[in-house]
């Protein structure tokens, strides 16, 4: 059996497959692929590995389409869209993200859940597709190479379907699609659940191990990536279902740092998780394959291009995408004087600050032969210009300079330190100098052959310890859950640095705990999920944000759009 024969071009075929853009179901009731069918679409075995990959684009895509990933960040205490002397209001949308405010009119509600049942369909269509397959001799494959694309379909489904539960709570299984005419009922947080559980277990056996499938493993679910969702699922249960499962987590945690699904390692250095040579990295639990001439979501506009400051491309030297419009920043943890904020929430810079000797404080700046230091972008951003001379990054209402700090308010053509009259910080109140923006993947010079050519890490292997170390804090082993911690945390500081937790871990708290899955996993599209965990998401401050009034807004309503063409379907509580 040679299952990973299949994709030796995954990363070719998923960058044609812009026709899935289009194909996810917006509307549940509607009749769908009742024409073609397993008969008569599959013909070769190239149509079934076709059929088996139409689902993985659109996942990409779904990282941050549908506004999964603003949804995520800019309701939780890490980023934020201001209203930027008129950049970025768009009705006062993100402000209502930001203050919890959403109705069901604000279309992202419905665009999130459409752009993930659209997984769900195409999944499913291509599920019974495969398993219509009575004898895959006829397409040259054997009956375990079959059994292996099932299971990884059923694992990208409940990678859809964990995102649902987690934004939606009240959702629709979706177990089949050809023939039917609507959509079924709405089910149990606990009825999900246990669905997603069950598919995961079962599919598992039957997935390959990272080292099974070699370099081709990038785009692929695994044992690991199995066990990783699982992971995901056990560690946030409680939240879903009332029921906590982090004795299961940790067990599967533990497992899978053993070896048991398949072997991976931590990165040496941090920027290597999210760096060109990623797809082969052995932290990659799971990823999707990208490169700067076919598929890379997680550059485009509804992510991470979107959060750099205004011609922030001349001082990488990154030309091809035009110059950036900033959509996204981290809150800032300082007022305009420069007084740091007293709420413990936020503040994701100071959380960085607290460790000094942090190599991800470096300012951002390209090494030359595709390597970078830092991770912020801060300050003022020299660069030589077209003429050959000297420049800075400068604002597009003005001629000034812009400074980056971390503060929101009227600076325009403030030099640092100086304190202006303007003493407003708020959503509805900024100017391009306001906020710092971290740069996790890197944006190499238009003349590097690496630029752009990182994939993105959905799940990398730090996230399991961190899982691990939570589970372990959360039963009274602080020692533990330091060690576990510091594991990961090594390579963000020298050796032997005194920013390393005390051995007994008696300095993680509860703040602590969330500041560092804050530092570990900034602006990686979790950060709502572990405010929800931690309690705080509801009743917490940070900048411009107090608690809300109920819980009702830990899950997002299902968007008007979606209930006037779904009549099953019905309302979230408290909407």
């Amino acid at each position: 059996m040679n299952r990973n024969r299949f994709f030796p071009t995954l990363l070719r075929t998923l960058g044609l497959s812009g026709l899935l853009l289009t194909a996810g179901c917006t509307n549940l009731d509607e009749v769908l692929y009742d024409r073609i069918t397993s008969e008569n679409f599959l013909q070769t075995r190239q149509d079934v590995t076709r059929d088996f990959l139409r689902a993985f684009e659109h996942a990409y895509w779904s990282i941050q389409g549908g506004s999964t990933y603003m949804l995520q960040e800019n309701s939780s205490d890490e980023l934020m869209t201001p209203n930027r002397q008129g950049d970025w209001f768009d009705g006062g949308q993100y402000q209502r993200v930001h203050y919890h405010t959403w109705t069901p009119n604000d279309g992202y509600t419905s665009d999130a859940w459409n752009a993930l049942y659209g997984g769900v369909t195409l999944a499913t269509n291509s599920l019974e597709d495969l398993q219509g397959i009575t004898d895959p001799s006829r397409f040259s494959m054997t009956q375990a190479e079959l059994d292996g694309m099932i299971a990884e379909l059923r694992t990208l489904r409940a990678w859809f379907n964990i995102r649902l539960l987690d934004m939606y709570r009240n959702i629709v299984l979706v177990k089949k699609v050809k023939g039917e005419t609507q959509g079924g009922p709405q089910v149990s947080p606990q009825e999900a659940f246990s669905y997603i559980e069950q598919e995961l277990k079962e599919s598992l056996p039957n997935l390959p191990t990272r080292q099974s499938l070699g370099a081709n493993s990038i785009g692929r679910w695994t044992q690991g990536g199995a066990a990783a969702l699982l992971t995901r699922l056990y560690l946030n249960a409680k939240v879903y279902t009332g029921t906590d499962h982090f004795a299961d987590c940790a067990t599967v945690c533990t497992d899978m740092l053993a070896g048991k699904y398949g072997q991976y390692a931590l990165e040496s250095r941090w920027d290597a998780p999210f760096d060109y040579t990623n797809s082969t990295s052995p932290e990659t639990v799971f990823g999707f394959p990208g490169s700067f001439g076919l598929t890379h979501w997680q550059y485009d506009g509804g992510m991470y291009f979107w959060q750099l400051p205004v011609n922030a491309t001349f001082y990488f030297g990154f030309t091809d995408f035009g110059t950036a419009n900033p959509k996204y920043a981290i809150q800032p943890g300082r007022d305009v004087d420069s007084t740091e904020y007293s709420f413990a929430l936020g503040k994701p810079y100071i959380k960085f600050r607290k460790y000094g000797d942090d190599v991800r404080l470096k300012t951002y700046k390209n090494l030359g032969n595709s390597k970078r230091e830092g991770m912020f972008l801060k300050g003022y951003l020299p660069y030589t210009n077209s003429s050959g001379r000297v420049d800075t990054v400068r604002s597009t209402k003005g001629p000034y300079p812009l400074f980056f700090r971390d503060q929101v308010g009227m600076f325009l053509a403030a030099k640092p330190g100086t304190r202006i009259a303007d003493k407003t910080s708020d959503m509805n109140h900024a100017d391009q100098n306001s906020g710092l923006y971290p740069v996790k993947y890197p944006y190499y010079p238009s003349s590097d052959e690496n630029k752009i050519s990182s994939a993105y890490a959905e799940i990398r292997l730090a996230e399991i310890y961190y899982s691990l170390a939570e589970c372990k804090y959360r039963a009274g082993d602080k020692a533990g859950a330091a060690a576990l911690l510091n594991t990961v945390r090594a390579r963000n500081y020298p050796a032997n640095s005194p920013s390393l937790y005390k051995t007994d871990g008696s300095q993680l708290t509860d703040q602590e705990m969330l500041d560092e899955w804050g530092r570990e996993f900034l602006v990686e599209g979790r950060r709502r999920t572990d405010l929800i965990r931690w309690g705080v998401f509801n009743t917490g401050t940070w900048w411009d944000k107090q608690p809300d009034a109920d819980n009702h807004t830990a899950i997002f309503p299902i968007g008007q759009n979606v209930l006037n063409v779904s009549s099953q379907l019905k309302q979230n509580p408290g909407y």
